[in-house]
């Protein structure tokens, strides 16, 4: 697909800003530690059913110094309901201890250092750095890659190719915030099935060319 002018993304993203000046994620966290834990818990897993498990495991392990303290089999019991919790809580471990040991119990402010620790890749150390730390990186998770595709904002075949593109396009005024809008316009509007396209604010610019049609209006009886 043809990427978007610059003048049309500069569009898409003032329309964006009108609509919601300051958009939040939706992973619930006290500080930048439980904002980590809960982002590495969302790998392959709805923020919803995170936000049911954290508050049990946030009530008795809020700090690193205190999750390495808990031990695997104590987080695995208070995390069982989201998928992949044996290898979750192995990482939540590790990421702790060497949070501690190397990091003085403190989240790192660098994408470099995030991504040294246990189960922390790129997408998950960009949305920390973002989220806790406001800094304009953006996390390019399966709905930032979709609309970024589909609208002709940023196409490109894999994340990281979007996320370089998307560094590139993204007006500096709209780049604190872009990983939000996009994903919550991904969750709610530009969904996998069935795109939510009446109700879209960018369908005017956005290239996708199978775009949901509105419900005819019924005819009067």
């Amino acid at each position: 697909m043809r990427q978007l002018p610059r003048a049309e993304i500069a569009e898409v993203f003032r329309r964006f800003a009108a609509a919601q000046p300051n958009p939040k994620g939706e992973l619930a966290y006290k500080n930048p530690f439980t904002l980590l834990v809960a982002v590495v818990l969302s790998a392959q897993a709805t923020d919803a059913g995170v936000n049911r498990a954290t508050p049990a495991l946030f009530a008795k392990a809020d700090t690193a110094e205190k999750m390495a303290a808990l031990g695997e089999e104590a987080i695995i019991g208070l995390i069982r309901t989201i998928g992949l919790f044996r290898s979750k809580a192995r990482n939540l471990v590790a990421l702790s201890q060497k949070l501690v040991g190397e990091f003085g119990g403190k989240v790192p402010q660098t994408r470099e250092e995030l991504v040294t620790l246990a189960g922390v890749g790129r997408k998950t150390a960009n949305v920390v750095l973002n989220t806790a730390f406001h800094q304009p990186t953006i996390g390019v998770d399966t709905h930032v890659f979709r609309v970024a595709n589909r609208t002709g904002i940023a196409p490109a075949p894999d994340a990281l190719a979007v996320e370089m593109k998307l560094e590139k396009v993204v007006p500096e005024q709209y780049k604190l915030h872009a990983h939000h809008w996009l994903i919550l316009h991904g969750r709610y509007i530009c969904i996998a099935r069935r795109p939510k396209c009446p109700e879209c604010l960018i369908v005017d610019i956005c290239r996708y060319p199978d775009k949901t049609p509105p419900v005819p209006a019924k005819a009067p009886k």
